[in-house]
């Protein structure tokens, strides 16, 4: 067990996720204490102790050529490098992302690409900053790059995009913590549902009329686990009250192969949706059984070749690094399978165990070096197959509690990555969301005044949230939607 002693709560987050990161087994209790004398003591498993107080900030500070007064962004930030030197210094490790815990690295390369930085200038500055790797670095610069051209082509100002929820699957794999159930839980009220939904897509409609809708993205759980006549009924609801007129993408996770149909892929390509995704997670049967995929490989195959058939031209396919039991080589098999395939993207998550999941860390393997090290074997055979399809990196993010402290990589054909995606990480543009547990997060742009007279624009985000439950948001749907009109458009 790990202790976390901290003086400020302010000073937890941070130093807590670095930790998992390190000893990603252990369990971590923190305290506050207002009196104590250090600004943060972690209390090691083995008995080592890493006390931060005033000493040890200054030496950080002396590394910096800075020893003025501290602010507490700055506090936290010197904190967070003198436990990470400390932590380097007695695991033997060191994390690919360095002191970063957010979930959004690409932000900071977007940041300093807004401000006119070149690669040269950002990687060594984000390597010394932040402690990344060389590789991180460059891969964060180049995903960033990418991002902009894709953003350009949106109205960020006057544009919105829509995400439509859809909360049932076939079954509920064992690392999910989405607000999902399975199909057969709730078969009773399914027709309530899409009721409220589609109650509260026509509210977003009418109210966003005078915007211009840039993407759709409907998932969930899984959209297909709809019968076909639920699905023709809901997008034919989203055809008649939102305009296609300035559209550039529209995305429908077909997700488990085992809730697909011809006649479900016929539907969707009938009302014209650009962009599905088939996701096997893995191409081991083995795997399959033990996450709770009750579908088989061949399952996977048949669909996406079906898809084909019908004619879509923009499939996606997710696969997940670090499943229980899986081993590099496994991982090479399944992108050999992917390969023959060729999807026009391919997306690589890193395991993330969260607390709502059945998973648990003690389904994996306990040990960190290994862990770490298959994950980063895994994530390089898939960058390289995916180099080898011809798909680049496009977005990345990353999770609380990923296995390894890694991240999930979006890889694409020029013409075919995902914008919705790049919009939930980047938040450039407001997202209007509808469904159970669906969060709309509205981009604010005001005006602040500044020095002689000039205004600067300034984002914030706001987000309005969902009920989870799904009996919660269909009893309580008109609750959701006066939430929503409180806010939307303002």
């Amino acid at each position: 067990m790990i202790q976390i002693i901290c003086k400020s709560e302010n000073y937890t987050y941070n130093v807590y996720h670095m930790l998992k990161a390190f000893y990603p087994s252990e369990e971590i209790l923190s305290k506050m204490e207002e009196k104590a004398s250090n600004y943060v003591m972690v209390l090691l498993p083995d008995g080592e102790k890493i006390p931060v107080g005033p000493g040890e900030v200054q030496n950080v500070a002396e590394d910096m050529d800075d020893a003025g007064s501290i602010e507490e962004k700055e506090m936290k930030y010197r904190i967070d490098v003198y436990i990470y030197r400390r932590l380097t210094e007695i695991t033997g490790q060191s994390l690919a992302w360095g002191i970063l815990t957010g979930v959004r690295p690409t932000k900071i390369a977007m940041k300093k690409l807004e401000e006119g930085w070149n690669q040269e200038t950002f990687v060594p500055w984000f390597m010394d900053e932040c402690k990344v790797s060389h590789q991180k670095a460059r891969l964060s610069w180049e995903i960033a790059n990418r991002e902009r051209e894709l953003l350009d082509r949106l109205d960020c100002e006057e544009g919105y995009s829509l995400y439509v929820g859809i909360p049932f699957c076939p079954s509920v794999c064992t690392y999910c913590s989405f607000s999902s159930g399975a199909l057969a839980d709730w078969k009773d009220r399914v027709e309530d549902y899409l009721e409220a939904l589609l109650k509260e897509l026509r509210f977003i409609g009418e109210r966003s009329a005078d915007r211009k809708l840039n993407t759709i993205y409907m998932g969930g759980g899984t959209p297909t686990t709809l019968t076909a006549s639920q699905l023709d009924r809901l997008l034919t609801c989203i055809d008649e009250n939102f305009s296609r007129e300035y559209l550039l993408e529209y995305t429908v996770e077909a997700g488990r192969p085992d809730s697909i149909t011809r006649e479900k892929l016929e539907v969707l390509k009938r009302h014209e949706i650009t962009r599905i995704s088939i996701n096997p997670q893995s191409m081991q049967q083995k795997t399959l059984d033990v996450i709770g995929r009750r579908h088989s490989v061949g399952e996977i195959v048949t669909a996406y070749h079906m898809a084909r058939e019908v004619g879509f031209d923009n499939i996606n396919m997710d696969i997940i690094a670090g499943l229980p039991g899986e081993t590099i080589e496994d991982m090479q098999n399944t992108l050999r399978q992917i390969e023959d395939l060729k999807p026009d993207s391919l997306t690589v998550h890193s395991l993330a165990i969260k607390r709502a999941a059945k998973m648990e860390l003690k389904d994996l393997d306990q040990d960190p070096d290994r862990i770490s090290h298959t994950l980063s074997g895994m994530i390089r055979e898939a960058a390289k197959a995916a180099e080898g399809m011809e798909l680049f990196p496009y977005y990345l993010y990353r999770q609380k509690n990923i296995a390894g402290n890694f991240e999930n990589v979006g890889y694409a054909k020029v013409d075919k990555a995902g914008i919705y995606n790049i919009l939930i990480m980047e938040e450039k543009q407001s997202i209007i969301a509808a469904g159970a547990g669906a969060s709309t997060k509205i981009v604010l742009k005001e005006p602040i005044p500044m020095p002689g007279s000039k205004k600067k624009k300034m984002t914030r985000l706001m987000r309005v949230e969902n009920v989870k439950a799904i009996d919660a948001y269909i009893n309580r749907i008109d609750e959701m939607i006066e939430r929503k009109g409180e806010w939307l458009w303002r």
